[in-house]
């Protein structure tokens, strides 16, 4: 207890020098060693024992993550380093690696700094390495490569010191390449990795042991060195010399930003509020005597206090007892306990300064994304924009009938801690839906709901996400109201694919400046009316009013804009999300009287128009697709592409490596229901093998009728393929 009290008082003290605290995660592919990475860095801060380092796995303290074997939540963890005399804090979260938690991925991106890249020696880069780096680089995370596993190429693979050098290299170089693609401006910069510069480090977590250029002049063990010590089997002297916690910590310390010269950086990308006003200047500067500005990025649940809020704080200090507000929410909240996180435990502390990472209670409206501010005016932070999308859905039902009401609950509360998981009840059939990135995400979730909150349920076998859209231009579309007395002309078309990922990456808002967002849309291709026009976005559709001098029209919006919304949300042919839709309201004739144009009357209009001219323009389903990498013998090969011809695959690249044989593919999600028990038997269980998610493509126009009747069917609804008369009368 003396111990953990001590801890408390030197984080206490170094929360308060900001140039000695590092923000940090650690990210890779799945079972490229990350977990095992932090066990050495917390044995190293004296946190768990030298002995257990690698094997405990003391961030992945949840049942089913031990059971598994991955990580499925991200850890924070807070500790102190000793480096060149002095004490550092280091705050690092550790990260899932497997795709259907990227989300965890992305959301700890926006409380970090800095991130751990760590590869694979064997296996070198793979695609879920490419998506991490993607984030990071976007939230502009600066990365230093760790590379792990070496001794596996050595004893398992058998090459030479030379040879081991030249892959070294390669995965080095291919890293940069990554880099340059995705920011030339901070590769240029210098966030490129170095191996001469010491932002790369090599060597093994399970064996505890790591070097790199610029502790090779500080020890003298050189590449050779390090060879024949994996050769001779001692790689516990070579941990001894060469400590991995030791040789991480410099690399951490000496390369990754302190949240001062972080955030003068970063809150230019994350917050579009005026930076010269004096919130935008106290988060670029860090101020602890500022007006509080928290992000949430994680909620978890604590059986005693309740939920935990995890988030970044970009200004001000927090407090026990503080009242603060939450974006979206009307009433102040009060704060109950203000802490770190140090694993599986929070420990209380009197206060947290800005530049840390703090984990508070009694925030009941804050949501992963909310912005939290002692200003009630305060402009939000971007939302944190995810890599993937929910693709795959489960019905969940209750047991019980006397859990009902507490199934509700708990749903709401894991939408709450996770929010790539859309959670819906449908109106027609009372089923509560539950949508994730993938089989084993909603596994994961079912499994946690039945354990951590004691409600037994019974899911339905999972089922693929749709999205709508259109193909052409259909338009001008009359939409009248109940009362004839209002009438509004649309037009609907496809949005160009360069202005839907505008929109996905979060580079257009509607939290934007207005003359900002016109200059971007004008960029893009549109035409001045257009961009001026644009009144709404909803998720990746757009409402653009090119009307002129209409009377009532601004006060009538609102209202357009909800019929819109609930078009885009469920599209005239099978109720599925749309996606990609551009709506133009071109022409509206509205009654003077406000009481012949309330909601009962605009709504269901603009709404009607919409969905018909949707109809119009050849309305057709967006599939999601998955690239499904596949390592396999060479002898097992046939079995593995047949595999993925046999699911309406598309085998886009084969590489040899060695005896193993590398297949990218894709495939749509829904022929990929039951893939892991088919592969295996098909290559007898020797490929390795992992996916991520590849966006949306048109449904093949043989399939579209028999899957629209499915899904009408399934929900409820006429099975009858719905045509635009059915929408407005002619």
């Amino acid at each position: 207890m003396g111990r953990r009290k001590k801890m408390v008082e030197r984080v206490t003290v170094l929360m308060n020098e900001p140039e000695n605290v590092r923000n940090i995660g650690i990210v890779a592919h799945i079972d490229h060693g990350k977990t095992t990475l932090t066990d050495n860095i917390l044995a190293g801060a004296g946190m768990i024992s030298k002995e257990l380092a690698g094997r405990q796995l003391f961030t992945d303290s949840d049942a089913e993550e031990q059971e598994r074997g991955i990580t499925i939540d991200s850890a924070c963890v807070s500790m102190v380093h000793e480096f060149e005399g002095d004490e550092y804090l280091i705050n690092l979260i550790d990260t899932p690696g497997h795709v259907d938690f990227g989300g965890d991925v992305t959301r700890a991106m926006r409380a970090v700094d800095g991130a751990v890249v760590v590869v694979d020696a064997v296996e070198g880069t793979m695609p879920q390495t490419e998506t991490v780096l993607r984030q990071a680089l976007k939230e502009h995370v600066r990365p230093v490569l760790f590379i792990n596993k070496v001794d596996r190429l050595i004893n398992e693979l058998q090459v030479d010191s030379q040879e081991m050098q030249v892959r070294l290299g390669k995965v080095i170089d291919h890293v940069n390449k990554l880099i340059k693609g995705m920011n030339e401006e901070k590769y240029k910069a210098g966030w490129r990795v170095d191996a001469a510069g010491g932002t790369v480090a090599f060597g093994s977590a399970l064996y505890n042991w790591a070097i790199s250029v610029p502790f090779m002049k500080k020890s003298g063990i050189g590449f050779n060195d390090v060879y024949n010590y994996c050769k001779d089997e001692k790689q516990n002297e070579l941990a001894e010399k060469c400590p991995l916690h030791e040789v991480l910590n410099d690399m951490i310390i000496r390369f990754l930003p302190n949240p001062l010269t972080a955030q003068a950086d970063r809150v230019n990308v994350i917050w579009h509020g005026d930076k010269e006003s004096t919130e935008g200047k106290d988060m670029l500067n860090a101020n602890r005597d500022g007006d509080v500005a928290l992000m949430v990025t994680n909620i978890s649940l604590d059986p005693h206090a309740g939920e935990v809020a995890t988030g970044r704080l970009f200004s001000g200090t927090l407090k026990r007892g503080m009242e603060l507000n939450v974006s979206g929410s009307v009433k102040t909240n009060r704060l109950q306990q203000v802490g770190i996180f140090m694993g599986p435990e929070r420990l209380e502390v009197e206060q947290i300064p800005a530049g840390n990472i703090a984990a508070v209670t009694g925030l009941k409206d804050a949501y992963v994304g909310a912005t939290v501010s002692s200003k009630d005016d305060m402009i939000p932070f971007e939302e944190i924009q995810h890599a993937s999308e929910p693709v795959v859905t489960v019905a969940v039902e209750a047991k019980h009938m006397k859990d009902l009401p507490k199934l509700v609950e708990v749903l709401r509360q894991v939408a709450k801690e996770d929010n790539t998981l859309k959670v819906t009840i449908d109106e027609e059939t009372g089923e509560h839906l539950m949508s994730g990135m993938g089989e084993l995400h909603l596994e994961v979730i079912g499994h946690r709901i039945e354990r951590d909150k004691g409600v037994e349920i019974t899911t339905s076998p999972p089922i693929v996400v749709y999205r709508e859209t259109v193909q052409k231009h259909a338009g001008p579309v009359e939409g009248k109201s109940p009362n004839r007395h209002n009438r509004f002309y649309i037009e609907v078309e496809p949005l160009d694919s360069s202005i839907v990922d505008l929109i996905k990456s979060g580079e257009v808002s509607m939290r934007m400046p207005e003359l900002e967002r016109r200059e971007k849309f004008m960029e893009a291709g549109f035409e001045k009316v257009e961009a001026k026009g644009v009144t709404h976005i909803f998720e990746s559709n757009i409402l653009i009013d090119t009307t002129k001098g209409i009377q009532y029209l601004s006060e009538t919006m609102e209202l357009i804009i909800d019929g819109f919304e609930e078009v885009m949300k469920a599209g005239p042919l099978t109720r599925e999300p749309c996606q990609g839709i551009r709506v133009t309201l071109v022409d509206a004739k509205l009654h003077e009287d406000a009481v012949h144009r309330g909601p009962a009357q605009v709504i269901p209009a603009s709404r009607q128009a919409i969905q018909a001219a949707m109809l119009m323009a050849d309305d057709t389903l967006l599939e999601p697709y998955q690239k499904v990498f596949i390592q396999t013998p060479q002898t097992n090969m046939g079995g593995a592409t047949s595999e993925i011809q046999g699911r309406r695959g598309i085998i886009n690249n084969m590489s040899q490596e060695g005896d193993m044989t590398i297949i990218e593919s894709k495939a749509p999600v829904a022929e990929l229901f039951g893939f892991a028990g088919d592969i295996r038997s098909a290559t007898e269980g020797r490929a390795m093998w992992s996916t991520e998610f590849a966006g949306f493509e048109t449904l093949p126009a043989s399939l579209l009728k028999e899957i629209v009747v499915q899904i009408r069917q399934r929900k409820g609804l006429k099975s009858e393929v719905p045509k635009a008369s059915d929408f407005v009368g002619q």
